[in-house]
């Protein structure tokens, strides 16, 4: 038998070979059965009854346990494969009788900067697999715990009666609301970035301007491609394991989405900018080193001209033999140094 505790995150240096499911529970009419259920007893028990549905929550099961489970429900291979493998873009599949979508999760990592921060935003997965009587979750990372989701279903049989898809669109409303909550934070990081870009002496460097910019990329990759899934679930598209009284929840999980989409493709538009004008500060910065150098290459040149003249070995070379000759030569070398510095001081290149 397997505990029926809420979706809690497991010690994480635990036995890897340790039982996955985390949480399993049979609902019939909106309120959860007392006992404990293995995933096979608690789909032969609903199955039976002919109402009600099991929800299973795994935590980055492997290949063997995540088989029981599949056997159990009927999960696609295909399906199970990328359960178990992660790193999957979010998407959402329709397999013979159920549904498998991918959510990503983001949590934003607090520091000091982020000019100095290796990382901003951590990303984990859920899996959700969709049947007529059942939801399998499968989650990795540490921070997509579930258990919140689970009580508030549970606080709510009404809800909770409207079965499975209901599920869906909690886990789905919840992931969003992060993106949300994500964006927020990230936009004080994106003002920071401007204000230091903009700053006369700034130090902000190119490679700094990349991890910005990289972690908005991460954003990118979670929200932008749910888009799609999350019109398929509310459009009629995925029939009756969707009714149509979850559908309109999921159009305004849709609005949510559209809503962070809108500022993430801001944000990265942003950050293009603010790396465009990074890399022309620096072009700039170094144009003006160059005309610094080339201002005293300038005005060092005209002693060593001068030097290298009288450095020649001629008999009849102008006030070579002069008592003034030493100290006109020195004076007017002077004066046309200090000439060449006050013109590149008042055009700016000194």
């Amino acid at each position: 038998m397997v505990s029926a505790a809420d979706d809690d995150v497991p010690d994480p240096v635990a036995d890897r070979k340790q039982d996955a499911v985390v949480a399993c529970a049979v609902y019939l009419d909106g309120v959860r059965l007392p006992g404990d259920w293995s995933p096979a007893a608690a789909v032969a028990e609903v199955r039976t009854r002919g109402t009600g549905f099991v929800w299973v929550g795994l935590f980055e099961p492997d290949e063997e346990r995540i088989r029981d489970v599949a056997e159990a429900f009927g999960l696609h291979e295909l399906a199970v494969e990328d359960a178990v493998h992660a790193h999957q873009r979010p998407k959402l599949d329709r397999y013979d009788g159920n549904l498998f979508m991918v959510l990503k999760t983001l949590r934003f990592i607090e520091h000091d900067s982020p000019t100095t921060a290796h990382e901003i935003v951590e990303s984990g997965e859920i899996m959700v697999f969709l049947g007529r009587d059942y939801v399998v979750t499968v989650r990795h990372g540490h921070h997509s715990e579930l258990g919140d989701v689970r009580r508030q279903l549970e606080a709510d049989p009404q809800l909770l009666a409207a079965g499975p898809a209901m599920v869906l669109h909690e886990i789905a409303d919840r992931v969003v609301d992060g993106y949300g909550e994500v964006i927020e934070a990230f936009q004080g990081d994106i003002d920071l970035v401007e204000t230091a870009v903009f700053a006369p002496r700034s130090e902000l460097s190119v490679e700094q301007m990349y991890l910005v910019k990289r972690e908005i990329m991460e954003l990118r990759r979670a929200v932008m491609p749910l888009a799609g899934p999350l019109r398929k679930l509310s459009d009629g598209s995925c029939g009756p394991l969707v009714p149509d009284v979850v559908r309109s929840y999921f159009r305004n999980v849709d609005d949510h989405l559209t809503a962070a989409a809108e500022r993430v493709a801001a944000f990265d538009e942003v950050l293009t900018t603010l790396v465009d004008a990074t890399l022309a500060k620096v072009s700039l910065q170094q144009n003006n080193d160059m005309r610094k150098m080339s201002a005293w290459v300038a005005i060092i040149a005209v002693p060593t001209m001068v030097a290298g003249t009288y450095g020649m070995n001629f008999d009849h070379m102008p006030e070579l033999r002069w008592k003034y000759g030493y100290p006109l030569v020195v004076s007017v070398t002077l004066a046309v140094c200090v000439g060449l510095y006050r013109l590149f001081k008042r055009n700016r290149w000194l």
